[in-house]
């Protein structure tokens, strides 16, 4: 980070990094560097639990957030999100068609991705996490004003 300096002024931290014990000194060493962090914990839990982790992150300076879940979870976490973006991962870009038939879907991953989008927006949440592969879907047939973040 001291060594980009100015060049990067946007951070992605995730799961990883959790696990280090370090995870909210970094995130907060980031906010006091003026950096943008995307914490990218895909939450995924009851609404009550999910809302009072995206409240007590927003209160950290994290700007990006990522849910993984229901409508209701994902209306809870916009109701606690205050200045923090909160993204609802669509699917995982590693899950192939086969993936989605063994976990019960019987749609295709476009028209997955295109209904989770969609619940996204109407839920609150400001954006959505989706593979490049849909974007051009995404954008035909959900709201223009949608952050689309691609891993």
């Amino acid at each position: 980070v001291n060594e980009l300096g100015a060049a990067v002024s946007f951070y992605k931290i995730g799961m990883e990094l959790l696990m280090t014990g370090d995870y909210f000194d970094l995130l907060d060493w980031l906010v006091e560097k003026n950096k943008n962090v995307f914490v990218d914990l895909k939450l995924f839990d009851v609404p009550a639990t999910v809302s009072k982790a995206v409240k007590r992150l927003s209160k950290r300076g994290a700007y990006f957030t990522t849910v993984h879940g229901n409508q209701s979870m994902m209306e809870a976490a916009a109701a606690e999100k205050g200045d923090l973006k909160v993204l609802a991962v669509t699917a995982l870009t590693s899950l192939d068609q086969g993936d989605l038939n063994d976990m019960g879907f019987t749609c295709d991953i476009k028209e997955l991705v295109i209904s989770r989008a969609k619940r996204a927006l109407s839920s609150g949440c400001d954006g959505i996490v989706a593979s490049g592969l849909e974007l051009e879907h995404i954008r035909n047939e959900v709201d223009q004003k949608l952050v689309i973040v691609t891993p």
